[in-house]
């Protein structure tokens, strides 16, 4: 009897184990992907994005075909509200690339570091706007605390923190309207590259016609890096998508700092990017808001858990 009852747990626990792994798999890709993006800074933010495009097709397709997920995206492909809906988000996360590219590639990697701190903020907020999901005093203070860290760089610069907040609203509108899609997480990272395919390989045409492309026989190490920036960026997307299905919300919530936090290390450490003064105080109230959403959405699932009724 209780072997048999074991088993669920087990089972349980396993998908726990390999939903971790692939989420910090994913986070840990993500973290290190700027030690990539500024092997490519020698080109062109536009030109990378359109070769990550490109690039992400073939390993995309191959994924869905291995987990025979193929029917969906030909039922997809049939509805007008789901492509127009992925060429939404297609739209979105491809703006998002390109900020992100040219920011590493103009040492400003401790903006976008700072950028997805300020994220699953941003997320909430509008959440709270748009989705009409209500806040609790705690995650309030945490939004309050950002916006006074953004106060602050605003003042400091003479200027918005652009950047940082770029990434911020173009990710989590990406996040919630990506919700949206009638398919799963796969399938539409698929469709949304299908979708870029086309004016991506019009542009890198065009960019070739006129002579200004590195993709070329007399750059070998351009058209490696170029090729490689399609694994780079749809290998941690499927790793989140499969880890996000085996986890807990609350689980990814705090597991989604260990990549802005790596980028921060780089910056600093690696690429050696100016960090003190106003934007260190900044970042202490990102860090303090950080935790004490953390702290809010961990009490909340601890919460909603115990008082399930007990079989």
């Amino acid at each position: 009897m209780s072997e048999i009852a074991d088993k669920p747990l087990d089972a349980d626990r396993n998908d726990a184990m390999r939903g971790f792994l692939f989420a910090l798999s994913a986070y840990g890709l993500w973290g290190f992907l700027p030690l990539y993006m500024k092997l490519v800074s020698h080109i062109p933010a536009t030109e990378v994005v359109a070769h990550r495009v490109l690039w992400s097709l073939p390993v995309a397709a191959l994924i869905l075909y291995l987990l025979g997920r193929t029917a969906d995206i030909r039922q997809a492909l049939r509805s007008p509200r789901t492509l127009l809906m992925a060429a939404l988000t297609a739209s979105i996360i491809s703006v998002n690339w390109g900020i992100y590219v040219w920011a590493i590639s103009v040492d400003r990697a401790v903006e976008t570091a700072l950028g997805y701190y300020i994220n699953p903020l941003v997320s909430i907020a509008l959440a709270a706007l748009f989705l009409g999901e209500r806040l609790n005093r705690y995650q309030i203070a945490a939004v309050c605390l950002a916006g006074l860290a953004v106060l602050i760089l605003t003042t400091d610069a003479g200027g918005l923190p652009w950047v940082s907040l770029s990434l911020a609203f173009s990710f989590a509108a990406y996040g919630i309207l990506r919700k949206t899609l009638p398919i799963g997480p796969s399938q539409g990272f698929f469709l949304e590259v299908l979708i870029l395919a086309l004016p991506a390989l019009g542009y890198l045409i065009w960019l070739g016609a006129k002579g200004g492309a590195h993709f070329t026989l007399s750059s070998p190490g351009d058209i490696a890096l170029l090729i490689g920036c399609g694994p780079v960026t749809a290998i941690p997307l499927i790793l989140f998508a499969m880890g996000a299905k085996l986890l807990r919300y609350s689980t990814i919530g705090i597991m989604q700092y260990t990549a802005p936090t790596m980028i921060f290390l780089i910056a600093v450490f690696v690429f050696k990017e100016p960090f003190g003064g106003v934007k260190a105080v900044a970042f202490a109230l990102i860090w303090a808001a950080l935790a004490l959403y953390s702290w809010s959405m961990l009490r909340d699932a601890r919460r909603a858990k115990n008082s399930r009724p007990k079989s």
